[in-house]
């Protein structure tokens, strides 16, 4: 959320944050005429208190000398009642200027390029060369059907479309990721996490996914409940409402959970195979943090989730993403964008976003910059270290040999209980 104080005495640089962005400048002006109104209402309010008040005290005057308070005492009752009015309009003003603060995106960073579509992003770096594989690469739903480790239809007869089942060494492949992200941001000094799947209405609207995002949550039927988009919602709400000393920041998180999300505006985009499904796992990297400490901390981000990605010896490419390219809640972005040999192109794997104080001022995440001092709003940091089904797909197509056989990363070695290959040997032998 922005501060209504910014919006109020510095309008234009909101309506050139919005402009940039691809969004509807006019909606400065509703707010200030909101804000106008309130303050109006309030002051209608404060006189028309002093005036019951000063009622009230000629009443108390009267009866002390032995009077007849009734007109006065009417009056007072009227005044009063004027004044619940006048605070039910207040309230009412209040709650349509929080949603329409709430349906404000953050303003993009300074050094954010202008744009509105991807032909802005600006490549930062890269590593890797897109494979030379001397034969026709096959996409990662054909390698993982024919090898027996993705099964589409068992999954559709389950829940329907959208769903995958790993199977074998497949699901062991899967697990394997989820594990090697884990352990190796904890090395890296995140502290991990476990949180709940499952999160309320007012996480979610701390971590800014409502309520402009609703059409994408799976809400459950019993209660104001939904399914957890990403870990990014349990994390922003860690410290919702907590005072947090400055020698304390920054606080570094990494949290594994499911993610559900209905995509209801993703129609046509990379829509078959496990890039972009109803659930997929995530592991996510989370930082809170002085002011000061925001742009190291993004490097330090992107970093780690470069780690993960390198350490897989996957080519990549990092690029800072324009303006109107950003996620609501980001004020600058990263992605990092691996090469997917039967796409034909680099698809992003990860995105690692400095939010500033917006989620903060959404969740009351705040700190005290020395003992004793008046405490400010945080400001918070996300990263997806990463979306496992991406970076699953595109071992499946940058790994696969001639026979349909995938080696398996040596990183991963490890993880995998002794299996280096998936070997083709059809959908019974391949979940051995």
């Amino acid at each position: 959320m922005l501060d209504l104080r910014l919006i109020r005495h510095d309008p234009d640089r909101v309506r050139r944050g919005l402009a940039a962005r691809g969004d509807d400048a006019a909606a400065v002006d509703a707010i200030l005429g909101m804000d106008r109104r309130r303050r109006e209402l309030l002051v209608q309010v404060e006189e028309l208190k002093a005036e019951r008040n000063r009622v009230s005290k000629e009443i108390a005057e009267i009866k002390r000398l032995g009077g007849n308070g009734s007109p006065l005492i009417a009056l007072m009752r009227s005044k009063s009642g004027d004044v619940r009015t006048l605070e039910q309009e207040v309230r009412e003003v209040d709650d349509e200027l929080e949603a329409a603060l709430y349906a404000i995106p953050n303003l993009p960073a300074d050094d954010v390029p202008s744009g509105l579509d991807e032909n802005y992003n600006r490549m930062v770096r890269s590593s890797g060369s897109p494979p030379e594989l001397g034969f026709s690469p096959k996409p990662h739903w054909i390698l993982g059907t024919s090898l027996g480790i993705l099964d589409f239809d068992a999954a559709a007869k389950m829940s329907g479309a959208r769903f995958v089942v790993f199977k074998g060494p497949g699901a062991r492949l899967e697990r394997s990721l989820i594990n090697f992200y884990m352990d190796e941001n904890e090395k890296a000094g995140f502290i991990p996490i476990q949180p709940p799947a499952i999160v309320t209405r007012e996480a979610l609207i701390g971590s800014a996914h409502l309520p402009k995002f609703e059409q994408d949550q799976f809400k459950l039927a019993n209660g104001d409940l939904f399914l957890t988009p990403t870990a990014e919602a349990q994390l922003t709400n860690l410290h919702r409402d907590e005072i947090l000393e400055a020698a304390t920041l920054p606080r570094l998180y990494c949290a594994f959970t499911p993610c559900f999300r209905a995509e209801a505006g993703a129609a046509g985009k990379e829509t078959r195979g496990i890039i972009r499904q109803h659930w997929f796992d995530k592991v996510e990297l989370y930082a809170v943090c002085a002011p000061e400490q925001g742009p190291d901390l993004l490097e330090r981000l992107t970093a780690q989730a470069e780690h993960l990605i390198k350490a897989l010896a996957l080519p990549y490419r990092i690029t800072l993403l324009c303006a109107g390219e950003m996620g609501f809640a980001a004020a600058k972005t990263y992605d990092i964008e691996v090469w997917f040999p039967a796409l034909g192109k680099y698809l992003e794997v990860s995105s690692v976003s400095l939010c500033g104080d917006f989620q903060a001022r959404r969740a009351a995440i705040r700190y005290r910059p020395a003992p004793g001092a008046k405490a400010e709003f945080a400001h918070t940091l996300n990263g997806s270290g990463l979306a496992v089904g991406r970076p699953y797909a595109a071992i499946l197509e940058n790994y696969q040999q001639p026979d349909g056989s995938i080696t398996i990363p040596e990183v991963l070695h490890p993880y995998m209980g002794g299996i280096t290959t998936i070997q083709h040997r059809g959908s019974e032998e391949a979940i051995k």
